[in-house]
């Protein structure tokens, strides 16, 4: 027995840009009303629509659709551009769960939002610029 798997680009496979803007919304409005969020949060502006702006072009890329962020910026540096921020376990994972309610809340189906969140936490986990934390 052989087992399918859909190939195509998670940006074709969520549904294009009307479905990307709505992840990228749902993300920074559940940052802003997350207690447990709120560290990450206070890293950003005051109005968050240059960074939901920012990480919109930046996900169309990384899922496979238009390269709107390299188009822009050129090359993302994420870790460069990141840097004067102290990016440490807990900021991933405020970051990772900010992005598992947006998926929960935009994408239908569960396996994509699975496959999604694990891709997506390699590269939260990458940005990672602060030692481990003991536990």
């Amino acid at each position: 027995m052989q087992i399918q798997s859909d190939i195509r680009p998670f940006y074709e496979r969520i549904g294009g840009e009307t479905k990307l803007r709505q992840l990228v919304h749902r993300f920074y409005q559940h940052m802003d009303e997350l207690p447990e969020a709120q560290p990450i949060r206070w890293m950003h502006a005051d109005n968050l629509q240059s960074a939901e702006d920012k990480l919109f072009m930046f996900l169309s890329g990384w899922m496979g659709g238009p390269q709107l962020y390299i188009e822009k910026f050129g090359h993302p540096r994420l870790r460069m551009r990141h840097l004067s921020f102290k990016i440490d376990e807990s900021a991933r994972d405020q970051w990772i769960l900010c992005m598992k309610h947006a998926l929960d809340d935009v994408i239908e189906d569960e396996k994509l939002r699975t496959e999604l969140l694990q891709s997506l936490y390699g590269v939260a986990d990458f940005m990672r610029n602060q030692p481990d934390t003991e536990k």
